[in-house]
Formats: C-alpha cells, structure tokens, sequence
C-alpha cells in the first residue's frame, strides 16, 4: 500500500487508524515517522514520503514519534493472510527466530538462501532480516525501560542486543533519547508485586468482539494449562528461554497483557505468540466487508462485527488437542487432554494458583504408552503416530509452515480426516481460508440459514468468502448457543 501515495495521503489526514501497520509515514522536515493516525497536525503532502516497515524508516534515518508512538501499532495484516516466504519470514522474525538462530537460521527454515531471503525483504519491506529484527529489539527494549525497573544491562540482553553499546546506540538512534531519559519521561505503572511479572497493552485493529474468542479458549480451556479467572484467560507458555504464564482481558480498545517470565530475554516471543493467539494483526473491515457482501452472512457480521479466530500459542499442543477431539465432546477432549498433562506435563508454579503445568511436547508424548490412553484403538494410533512423526521432525507445525503442503502431510497420516486437517490449518497454522464444511457445527447453523448443508455443496457455495473462510467459520457458529460463543460471566 505504501506505494500508493494519493492513497496513503487520505489515510494520513483523516487520521484513519485502520491504516497503523499498513505503512509507516516519514517527514522530511522534521526528520520523524509515524502512524496514520498520528494525532498532531498532518504535514505537507510534499514533506510526507511512505515505507512499509518501520525498519524501513529507521534505516533512511528517521525516528519514532514520540506523540503516536508507531512502533507500537499493530503488525500489518498482510502476514496474516499471505503463506509465500515474505509472509512466513515475517512470522518468523516475529517469533524471534533470527536473534536466536540468525539470518542463516531463517534461511533455512524458509528453504532459501541468505542472499534470496534477503534480497525478498528488501523488495518488499524495505529492510532486510537483520534490520527488522533490530527494529523489534528496539521495541522490545522500550517496552523493557519503560514497564520494568530492571538494570539498563539486563534489559540489553533481555531484548537480544549482543551488548550494551549497542543497546545504547540503537535506542538513541530510533527514539532520540537515551534509555535513561526514556525511563524518566515514561509514566510509572503499578507493579503486581511478582518479580518477573509485566503490564502490558496489546493494540488491536477495531473492532474486536470478545465473545467467540474468549469464549471459545475458556470453555476449551484444558485444567491445569488454562483457566479463565476474574474476567481473563490465563494460560501457560512453553517459550525458548523458560516458561511464562500470560492473563489476557478484552478491554475497549486494547488488550490488558500480563505476563510473568522465567527468563525476560521471552519477552518478545511471548507477546508475538499472544497476539497470533488472538488473531491481534487481522483487518477485521476488510474481512467483514468481504463476508457482508453475502446476503446470507450479512446480517451476522451486522450483528457482531469483528471476530477473529481463535488460535493457539502452540501448534504442535492443538495438534495433539485436536486428535483428542475428534468425535467427542467439548468436555470429554478436555478431559483426555488433562490426563495427558497430568502424567507428562512439565509442573510449574503460579503465583497466583489455577495452573500447574505446561502442556507437554511432543517429545514428553513419545514415550507413552498407548495402553494407558482411554481412546479407541485407531485414535491411539493416530495420535501416537502425530506425536512421534513432530518428535522425529518429520512434520513441523509452526509460523513458517507452508499452508497447503502441511495439510497434505496431515491428510497422508492415519486418522486424519479433512476436519482434523483444516482445524490445525485454521487454528494452529493460521490459514485464514482454511473451512470446515464437515463440521457439525457449521453444516447445523448452514441448515438454519438456508444454505447448502453437505459438504461439496456448501464448499462451493462458500468459494464467495475466500480468503476469509476460517472467519465465516466464526459467524457460522456463532449462531449456536454452545458456550464457546459467549464471552464468560
């Protein structure tokens, strides 16, 4: 979009805040880039020039505002519905990966070369790998000074800096201020009282409706990893460095984060993973103006506009969740799945109660004993199967999965059925088409509505909602009464 001037011009001055994180504006006069929706006084057109990421702006020189603060806006949307190697890179960086592996770590991932990898970015983002990784270090260091009084040093490494000159050096260089003074000028927030524990605000493109997500990931909730409590779904995280525990509460215009880390240097795996968990980065007006253009879907998105999927935080855990859930109840895969932690789930303390354990990986699954499962024979060996084929590495689930061949490998395994499939695609992998024309749910609230209710047919009568499938799933149930669809008392 950043190349579209006239476009982003309007954008600009009408202050449009479903543009953050589309593009990025920079002012030649005044050396700063911000969001669209900056709240001071628009510049001249002549004065405005656009780039597509923040890194972007950065390496032509300019520096955050410190009035709308861009860095903070949300991720652009276009990684969420894309799965070519730009996309998955994005995703990637996002989680992490090149402060932990570097720029040959993520080439190898994606299947390219440094230099093709590279070389993709730059066309695209204007940036490269190592300068969008540094850009979210940099956030991540001002969320650390800011929300924390950690030693200037710890925050260094926490947020992936190789030293403290060089955290020096960039902080000074993106917002104009020494980390010192950022403390200084940053407003005091009241600390929880747990050592490690951080208060955070997570952006959302509006509007958001609470009801399917929350209701959905509390009444899925498995004992022990999740709970919901006090109006917030609390969850454990298995991260790189250790484990965290997160409470996420829908708020007007934000998401209310708090995370307490083992290790600080999670930071920014962790709010990358509860964003995708609640889908934080979706276009919610482009998805809803697609599905309203269905007489059918219409008065649905008009009712309750803004759902998104509900995802996960790990995508090798809904795997195993959703072999457990295969032709049973919400409560009984609830059950099996708390058996499972309990017998191979790593325990871990909260200091607030409710959980106790991270759910278990795939490599704690290996070794169980089928014989101990309370399923069906063929279930156990599909589930054995999944869990020894992620063990090997053989399958891997994650941000960077291309969509389409995943869903082919998962196909191939015994007991795999298109809903198994297309759920982790749309949940765990994060297809924003991925359907489910053989779920009950949606094949009954098709039935009400007057639509196809076999399988093919509703396939090709949903061809109309593409790419936005997996959200149309979410207007479908919605017109259940099951628990899933209700924000919880």
């Amino acid at each position: 979009m950043h190349t579209d001037t006239e476009r982003c011009v309007r954008a600009v001055r009408s202050k449009d805040a479903r543009f953050d994180g589309w593009f990025f504006t920079a002012v030649l006069t005044t050396g700063i880039y911000c969001r669209p929706s900056c709240p001071v006084v628009p510049p001249k057109p002549g004065n405005m020039v656009f780039h597509p990421s923040a890194a972007a702006c950065q390496q032509a020189g300019f520096r955050a505002c410190k009035r709308c603060r861009p860095d903070t806006s949300p991720g652009s949307p276009e990684w969420n519905h894309r799965a070519d190697a730009v996309a998955r890179a994005m995703r990637l960086i996002a989680d992490g990966v090149v402060d932990r592996e570097g720029v040959p770590g993520l080439a190898a991932r994606l299947g390219y070369s440094t230099r093709q990898v590279e070389r993709q970015l730059l066309a695209e983002l204007g940036a490269g790998p190592l300068a969008l990784a540094r850009a979210q270090r940099a956030r991540t260091a001002r969320l650390l000074i800011e929300t924390t009084d950690l030693p200037m040093a710890q925050i260094a490494f926490a947020a992936g800096f190789s030293s403290v000159r060089t955290f020096n050096d960039t902080v000074r260089e993106v917002y104009a201020l020494a980390p010192g003074e950022l403390r200084t000028r940053a407003p005091r927030q009241t600390s929880h009282g747990t050592p490690g524990t951080l208060s955070l605000r997570l952006p959302f493109r509006a509007p958001l409706n609470p009801d399917n997500l929350f209701g959905h990931l509390a009444a899925t909730a498995v004992p022990g990893v999740e709970e919901w409590r006090d109006g917030a779904y609390r969850r454990t995280l298995r991260l790189p460095y250790g484990h965290g525990i997160v409470a996420l509460a829908p708020r007007h215009d934000h998401i209310a984060c708090r995370l307490t880390l083992g290790d600080p240097r999670d930071l920014t795996v962790a709010i990358s993973r509860c964003r995708r968990l609640l889908d934080l980065d979706a276009d919610p007006v482009a998805v809803d103006e697609q599905l309203r253009a269905d007489p059918v879907l219409a008065p649905l998105v008009d009712k309750a506009p803004g759902r998104r999927v509900p995802r996960t935080v790990d995508a090798a855990e809904f795997a195993v969740r959703a072999v457990l859930g295969q032709q049973v109840s919400t409560a009984a895969a609830r059950t099996h799945a708390a058996r499972l932690v309990t017998a191979h789930g790593t325990p871990v303390d909260d200091p607030e109660g409710g959980l106790t354990h991270l759910f278990p990986s795939p490599g704690e699954l290996a070794a169980l004993d089928p014989g101990t499962l309370a399923l069906p024979r063929t279930r156990r060996t599909t589930l054995t199967t999944l869990v020894r084929r992620l063990a090997d590495g053989d399958l891997h689930l994650g941000a960077d999965s291309d969509w389409t061949e995943t869903r082919a490998l998962l196909l191939a395994l015994p007991g795999f059925g298109p809903w198994t499939a297309d759920a982790i695609a749309m949940r765990a992998l994060g297809d924003p088409d991925a359907f489910l024309p053989t779920d009950l749910g949606v094949r009954r609230a098709a039935r009400e509505l007057g639509l196809p209710s076999t399988p093919a047919a509703l396939t090709a009568r949903a061809a109309a909602w593409r790419p936005w499938r997996a959200y149309a799933v979410q207007y479908l149930w919605a017109t259940d009464s099951h628990p899933v669809n209700f924000l919880p008392a």
